[in-house]
């Protein structure tokens, strides 16, 4: 039943990190929210009342590195492990037992692996933009480093410390817009016009950003959110993500192939390349994802689908969060 949300409350918890900040909205069962690169808790600010709306305490979280949350010095404070026990202790300040987690882009690896981790918090799983991809295959940066031939995998690109904040703290604000519209189904380049996961040696990420408008999502007030955040904190921590991606192949060696088994949901953007290049990794749900519940791929949509396509998300997540599979008792 749909009942009037309280206002939202931002907060401050201990987790391993230190701190982490979160927005929190409504009441009843936990649903946790966790963002993507480079984003903030502001990603779920369409989700927040929507879901306080249908009966759930929505909580859209700050990762460690970004936002008001505590941005540790060392690269390797950014490990897999250490970003599950974030979120477990999130759940653990908030009085709560378990929560259903929900995430978008890094956020969905990072909800997947929380539910493949920690089975005795997360309850249930939903990904968004991102497909679940088992621990498996050579070592990460060794298979990044033969993709692109004469130019290098983004992911490569933000390996070194300090090259990829050299390139976007100058300008944080049009960096970020030009990102997002380059990810955006309304402002994309058109195929077969590269886009900016391949980066030409010697040049900038941002030299494969599309000219013009901002995408019809991104309001100026939406992207004085973002730029604030990030010209006040630096890119290193949001980064640092990337530059672990070895580490936790070496961390999740126990865990190789394995499969994620609570109630699960997938959606995706149908222009999203996350979607398509890891389509190989959606036709192998009834193996990795054994219950999931529901999966989508949604027509004409980019990367940031939540903010894109914001009630039919909201739909989805409820309609999921509300199905007899997360709730056998009801």
């Amino acid at each position: 039943m749909s009942q009037r949300p309280t206002p939202a409350v931002h907060r401050l918890v201990p987790s391993p990190a230190g701190r982490i900040h979160l927005v929190e909205q409504g009441t009843g069962p936990l649903v946790l929210l966790v963002h993507g690169f480079p984003e903030s808790w502001y990603s779920w600010r369409h989700q927040l009342p929507a879901l306080a709306a249908a009966g759930y305490r929505a909580v859209a979280v700050d990762v460690r590195g970004y936002g008001r949350s505590s941005r540790p010095e060392r690269t390797d404070a950014y490990r897999m492990l250490d970003l599950v026990e974030d979120n477990a202790a999130v759940v653990d300040a908030l009085g709560e037992r378990s929560a259903v987690i929900v995430g978008h882009d890094w956020g969905a690896t990072i909800a997947a692996n929380s539910a493949l981790l920690r089975p005795d918090v997360f309850r249930a799983v939903g990904l968004l933009s991102v497909p679940y991809s088992p621990r498996g295959g050579p070592r990460p940066s060794d298979i990044f480093a033969g993709m692109g031939g004469d130019e290098e995998f983004y992911v490569s690109y933000f390996q070194e410390p300090g090259r990829a904040e050299s390139e976007i703290e100058p300008d944080v604000r049009g960096w970020l817009a030009g990102f997002y519209a380059a990810l955006s189904a309304d402002t994309m380049h058109a195929p077969p016009a590269p886009g900016p996961h391949f980066v030409p040696r010697g040049r900038a990420m941002r030299d494969r950003f599309p000219a013009g408008p901002r995408p019809g999502w991104l309001s100026e007030a939406d992207l004085d959110v973002y730029a604030g955040e990030f010209e006040r904190t630096g890119l290193t921590g949001a980064l640092n993500r990337y530059r672990n991606m070895d580490r936790d192949w070496e961390d999740l060696a126990g865990f190789d192939g394995a499969p994620v088994t609570q109630p699960s949901l997938f959606a995706g953007g149908g222009l999203d390349a996350s979607t398509t290049w890891l389509a190989d990794a959606i036709e192998a749900y009834p193996v990795t994802l054994p219950g999931l519940v529901s999966s989508h791929v949604l027509d004409g949509c980019g990367h940031w689908i939540q903010q894109e396509r914001p009630a039919e998300v909201n739909r989805l997540l409820t309609d999921w969060l509300a199905s007899p599979d997360l709730n056998p008792d009801a």
